[in-house]
């Protein structure tokens, strides 16, 4: 705040772990200059959806409740009074929120104050407009006193605009003092320690005289803290912080955090981008998933053709893709693991027959009637469906699934950019049938399919797959790789199909998307008791799983301590 009050800083960039403080100084920015110094503002979001709800839940509560600025912004109830959810007047300029993903929004008026949330989750392109930034920067341009402020979390290495930025700018870091040697240092990741088992009492420790720090310690360095710049860039000011310097998260929370995250590269990503601060780079994620990998490791387990489910599974949902001629659907189980369940692909099946018939789609009922059998006697039917409604055959899939709501049968369209979210947070009636249609972030879908088939121990994320499934299969699995191409100024990564058939990834993209849409609360628990757990004794419950061995391969190039 210091910086974006200096007369001689233009841009300031902030790239901090979440819950941090980004988004109350973009607040505290907007407030000052109603009440001291007018202009015009712009407050850009990563999505109109997201514009509204900061404006509904942030900006307006602060205008209501700071005595310096509840006088300053008409109410909005009163006719006239330039007050809406997006643009609000006050005396001397005005405060407009917009989508980064929107083009009309960032376009027109001049602007002085330019304040940009979550860089990294902004669109790359507003429409055909190009960068939303670089449209927002020209917005500026008239102005001798302008301020262009971006913060966010990193997020991909290489890839991060928020760590480009920085780069770009001072790079300021934040010291802070040993309580016993004095020694000022920046706070890492690995002076944190712990006993054996125990993520709780881990301690920070000082990475000069090794001596151990209390969390009172660390809160009460923050105070004698100082920032110390790496570099000169003259007026552009960047700084860095990760979540090793919050005063509301304790290292034993923060530790035990780090050990679940562990357990799939998926969490472990967000643990490094939004704690840490640190940019994501999985060297294995580089390199292609040989076929031959997942085929080597089919089971005996269970089968395509046999209504019996593995010990595990507590949920089975399906993914159905439409085609001209057929539709190819996946069922599977879905497990243990919260945020990357482990999953067993129960069958996958080919309907053929013509999508604008009756018959299809009778067969195609048929199959999401069928139940599976647990070991332990009980009978699991399927929770949820997402069959595609993007093709030729939207009218038909609208027709089957309408009525069959309650029985948790979606229709959905398949987006593939960048940066949208996997589920949407409520399905949308807009469209011809009037059905319940969600509509998928299929890129971030597909991140974490390909992410839970590199995992190599049983456990949560791994993918269990029948000794009856062919190579072709696996194939299909794995038809699909990211790219990224620059073009406009930015770089933009998609998914690029290697193979001619992808019907296997598009199913089991659409079965995870069903557990999304389902939500269950806590798989762990319902796994145990779907698998009639809850007469062991507790000591049973905590024996350890036998895992299965490590390799040196590239599955594990995530893995750390």
């Amino acid at each position: 705040m210091d910086a974006i009050s200096d007369p001689a800083v233009s841009e300031v960039v902030v790239m901090s772990g979440s819950q941090l403080g980004k988004t109350e100084l973009l607040l505290n920015v907007v407030g000052y200059h109603i009440a001291h110094d007018p202009a015009p503002i712009l407050v850009v979001q990563p999505t109109l959806e997201m514009a509204s709800a900061w404006s509904k839940d942030r900006l307006a509560n602060m205008l209501r409740d700071s005595p310096a600025l509840k006088d300053r912004v008409a109410d909005p109830r009163a006719r006239d009074s330039g007050n809406t959810t997006l643009h609000k007047v006050f005396p001397g300029g005005h405060v407009s929120i917009v989508g980064s993903n929107s083009p009309a929004s960032m376009a027109s008026r001049p602007i002085r104050i330019v304040l940009v949330d979550e860089l990294d989750r902004a669109a790359h392109s507003a429409g055909s407009e190009g960068s939303p930034v670089a449209l927002a920067r020209r917005r500026s341009m008239t102005f001798w006193n302008r301020k262009i402020v971006q913060v966010s979390s990193p997020t991909l290495k290489n890839y991060s605009r928020i760590e480009d930025a920085y780069k770009r700018s001072t790079r300021n870091q934040f010291f802070i003092p040993c309580k016993k040697c004095k020694e000022m240092q920046t706070l890492e990741w690995k002076q944190v320690r712990w006993p054996e088992n125990k993520p709780e009492q881990a301690q920070y420790f000082c990475n000069k005289c090794e001596k151990p720090w209390t969390d009172a310690d660390r809160i009460k360095a923050l105070g004698s803290g100082e920032w110390r710049k790496q570099q000169e860039i003259p007026g552009v000011e960047g700084f860095e912080l990760s979540g090793l310097y919050s005063p509301w998260s304790m290292i034993g929370e923060a530790a035990r955090e780090f050990v679940i995250a562990k357990q799939s590269p998926l969490t472990l990503q967000g643990f490094i981008n939004t704690y840490l601060c640190q940019t994501w780079e999985d060297a294995g994620a580089q390199e292609e998933i040989p076929y031959e990998y997942l085929f080597a490791r089919r089971e005996e387990s269970f089968s395509d053709h046999e209504l019996v489910c593995p010990d595990g599974v507590a949920v089975i949902t399906c993914g159905a893709d439409v085609q001209d001629d057929r539709i190819e659907l996946e069922f599977v189980g879905w497990g243990r693991g919260q945020s990357a369940p482990e999953n067993w692909s129960l069958h996958y099946g080919v309907l053929y027959g013509d999508p604008s018939g009756q018959k299809l789609w009778d067969e195609l009922d048929s199959l999401l009637l069928r139940s599976w059998t647990l070991p332990n006697g009980r009978s699991l039917g399927v929770s949820a469906t997402c069959i595609d409604s993007g093709g030729h055959y939207t009218q038909a899939v609208y027709s089957f699934v309408r009525g069959r709501h309650g029985r948790r049968i979606f229709a959905i369209k398949d987006r593939g950019e960048e940066g949208r979210p996997p589920i949407p947070n409520r399905p949308s009636r807009a469209n011809i049938g009037k059905v319940p249609l969600y509509v998928l972030g299929s890129f971030a879908l597909k991140e974490q399919v390909l992410a839970q088939l590199r995992i190599e121990e049983e456990g949560p994320g791994f993918c269990h797959f029948p000794d009856t499934r062919p190579k072709e299969f696996f194939l299909g699995l794995l038809a699909e790789k990211i790219v990224t191409k620059f073009g406009k100024g930015y770089a933009k990564r998609s998914w690029q199909r290697t193979a001619r058939m992808n019907e296997p990834l598009v199913c089991r993209v659409y079965a995870l998307a069903a557990l999304l849409i389902l939500n269950v609360k806590n798989l762990d628990k319902l796994a145990i008791r779907m698998s009639g757990e809850e007469g062991i004794d507790e000591t049973e419950k905590r024996r350890p799983v036998q895992r299965r061995p490590r390799g040196n391969s590239f599955v594990n190039n995530w893995r750390g301590r």
